[in-house]
């Protein structure tokens, strides 16, 4: 019982601390809208573009959404040297850890909903293979916060998290199948793109909201759970060795 009382006290705190900030909050409905426009621009097109454009906007609102936030929470505190105080606390590493990611992951995939919400208003979204569409989603939130995870860990500063995280952030964008297909890639670029959990998760969205996926939806998710695990683990293996011991 203690340990869930543990769990609670450290998401509540974060989620007053960092995630619950207007500028945090703005940031869920504006970069969407941001995205949005920015191909109906490039593209010239109508609302009916919107359901080709959805499954990307929704990943890259994660994507952003949860590496953004999980790399200022954990590296702050970190070099604020308040994260000695937390394993103080009567849970062990691997509740602490994923305490400090969970909510980046409610906020995440909060933020994931908030373009399919808006779409709503404008496109007829009743063929979307919800039974799929939301378990991708909230995967897709638990990779993109343990990928976030994983680069905090590995720098000091909150400054070098963000730099860090685009060197990840921008080739998934472009690699991953979010906005054209990825065997428009060049040929010796294509294998990359299968290195990145997120070509899994944009696989499962496109195909529920549009119909065309490479993969079944039963190995996307297999494969995107399994980038959850390792990422976390790494992410565990790197705080003991850098942070503990």
């Amino acid at each position: 019982m203690k340990r869930w009382i543990a769990f609670w006290n450290i998401l509540a705190k974060d989620m007053r601390t960092y995630y619950l900030k207007p500028p945090n909050i703005s940031w869920g409905i504006v970069f969407p809208l941001a995205w949005t426009g920015m191909f109906f621009i490039k593209s010239g097109s109508g609302l009916d573009s919107i359901p080709a454009v959805l499954p990307g906007v929704v990943a890259v609102s994660i994507l952003f959404g949860t590496t953004s936030m999980l790399a200022t929470a954990v590296t702050f505190e970190k070099k604020q040297r308040s994260f000695e105080r937390l394993l103080l606390a009567p849970i062990s590493l691997e509740l602490l850890m994923f305490a400090k990611t969970a909510g980046a992951i409610l906020i995440g995939t909060i933020n994931g909903f908030i373009p399919v919400a808006m779409a709503s208003f404008f496109a007829d979204l009743s063929g979307v293979a919800w039974g799929v569409f939301v378990p991708a989603t909230v995967l897709i939130s638990i990779a993109s916060t343990f990928l976030g995870l994983f680069i905090a860990v590995a720098v000091s500063e909150v400054f070098e998290a963000q730099t860090f995280s685009n060197f990840f952030r921008f080739p998934m964008i472009f690699l991953c199948g979010l906005f054209f297909p990825i065997e428009r890639l060049p040929v010796f670029l294509q294998p990359l793109s299968y290195a990145f959990p997120l070509t899994y998760g944009a696989d499962v969205l496109h195909g529920a909201v549009n119909g065309s996926h490479i993969l079944p939806f039963a190995v996307d998710l297999a494969i995107l759970g399994a980038f959850c695990i390792v990422l976390f683990a790494a992410s565990l293996w790197n705080i003991q060795r850098r942070w503990i011991l």
